[in-house]
């Protein structure tokens, strides 16, 4: 009971069940004077967030969808002081409002200062998308000459990643587990899938034209073995990747996914993390190559990873495909009932 309960501290802090839903699941304080006081004494800067409770459609939205993702929740709470002020209340709120300036009865709006309450970066508002405020957390820590963790930085880049329309092609290989950790090495691209198509194993794949260069990708798993048959349903997509074979490509046709996604990955307590897609696609690439994956984990991961390991007795369930969100407060709530 007591381990189950000093891991809970350690994953995610006190219930934020009583939370408005504007403000997400991030632990906020509420005392501006007291904020600053903590800033100094931390030397962390302060996260204030000027929110409207009860508020509109888009306050609730930003605090369902960006100030309740794990990530952001604990970058929030472990690199900064959370400092929530109601923009829509009288008081100390108001005395807040005023001395920034900040309009009554408005759309969230976020101001990363330090101890002395100045301004760390600029004021953030009008984008109320989880990378505006995670591009926001990254500037603040470097202005600051703080480390930006490393998950931040994947996190940051998995948003970059999925940003606009991904494109989605195929290529088979003669082992679709290799293929999946040769594509998986390769910056802008965003999925894998292993699976099979025209008879052959193959691996889908989404990546982000804006990043990477389709000829690359082709050119990068032939030189590895990994594109002995290319399939996609662009014709200059097929154009590019019989110039790069020195072979002829073809149009997608039925495809299957494998039973075992993720082969590395999912043969490890890996498979009970709960984790985003792009953080599945690096873990398993390393893993396959014999790499160390820990790098690719949250603090609040590797709690529960070190959790699970003295623990292998228990009923674990396989997550790390599922929503990540969702099965991060889920395994929560469920070691919150264990204690």
């Amino acid at each position: 009971m007591i381990y189950i309960f000093s891991f809970l501290l350690a994953f995610t802090g006190i219930s934020t069940d009583k939370n408005p839903e504007e403000l997400g699941k991030v632990h906020w304080m509420r005392d501006y004077d007291q904020a600053l006081q903590k800033s100094k004494e931390t030397n962390k800067p302060v996260f204030i967030l000027f929110q409207e409770v009860p508020g509109c459609s888009t306050c609730k939205n930003y605090g369902q969808n960006v100030l309740s993702h794990p990530f952001i929740v604990e970058a929030i709470e472990d690199e900064f002081i959370p400092l929530a002020i109601y923009n829509n209340k009288g008081g100390a709120d108001k005395k807040v409002l005023e001395k920034y300036n900040e309009p009554a009865w408005n759309n969230p709006v976020v101001r990363i200062v330090d101890a002395n309450g100045e301004n760390v970066v600029r004021r953030l508002y009008s984008n109320y998308s989880q990378q505006g405020v995670t591009n926001s957390m990254i500037a603040a820590l470097l202005k600051s000459n703080k480390i930006v963790p490393d998950y931040l930085h994947l996190f940051e880049e998995e948003l970059r990643t999925n940003q606009g329309s991904l494109k989605e092609s195929y290529v088979s290989m003669y082992c679709f587990w290799t293929g999946e950790k040769v594509l998986g090495d390769i910056d802008g691209i965003a999925e894998t899938e292993a699976g099979f198509m025209d008879g052959k194993e193959v691996v889908k794949f989404k990546y982000n034209p804006d990043l990477v260069d389709y000829k690359d990708i082709v050119e990068r798993a032939n030189k590895l073995k990994c594109a002995d048959g290319v399939y996609s349903d662009d014709v200059q997509e097929r154009k590019i990747a019989q110039s790069a074979t020195h072979q002829p490509s073809k149009p997608t046709k039925s495809y299957r996914s494998d039973q075992t996604p993720k082969y590395y990955l999912a043969n490890t307590v890996y498979q009970y993390i709960p984790m985003t897609t792009y953080q599945s696609l690096k873990i398993n690439t390393a893993l396959g190559k014999g790499e160390s994956a820990s790098e690719f984990l949250s603090p609040r991961q590797k709690n529960l990873y070190a959790h699970i390991e003295k623990n292998r007795n228990k009923n674990w369930k396989t997550v790390f495909r599922d929503d990540f969100a969702k099965n991060w407060w889920k395994t929560y709530s469920l070691l919150a009932n264990q204690s």
